[in-house]
């Protein structure tokens, strides 16, 4: 029998998560579907794991240390040296107002360019370094 795939929710592994959660949830519009328990202090965003979702779209955020005094301040840059070869490819019909409204919200992203095998894109890091690259095929995107 083969498999029946429905979706994939990748799970990154992040410096702060108080700082990731405000760049996805803020900045890209994604919402918390859930999270582990708040971990004390005044900012509601501390807890060590959560769900986001935007549309169709999940991913999981995760800190990479289980005690906040086991976190190197700053942050260790062999940390976000490792994110190199992973990048998360996000479907997105439309590629130019995607990139206005990135911009609109302060995220440093580069400009739309169709890439030689049809794509349509722009790209920007996270906080933790991970590449982000939304896109869609040039002969659907909207113009």
């Amino acid at each position: 029998m083969p498999l029946n795939l429905k979706d994939l929710c990748p799970l990154l592994g992040v410096y702060d998560m108080p700082t990731s959660v405000r760049f996805y949830r803020d900045k890209l519009g994604f919402e918390i579907v859930s999270h582990s328990p708040h971990r004390g202090g005044d900012d509601p965003d501390r807890f060590h794991w959560c769900w986001l979702r935007h549309g169709d779209t999940d991913i999981m955020l995760n800190t990479n240390y289980e005690f906040d005094e086991q976190r190197p301040v700053p942050s260790d840059p062999k940390h976000s040296g490792a994110h190199v070869g992973i990048v998360l490819y996000f479907g997105c019909p439309d590629v130019d107002a995607a990139y206005a409204e990135l911009r609109s919200a302060g995220v440093e992203v580069s400009a739309p360019k169709v890439e030689r095998y049809g794509m349509k894109d722009i790209a920007l890091r996270d906080p933790d370094g991970y590449l982000l690259v939304f896109h869609w095929p040039v002969s659907t995107t909207n113009h």
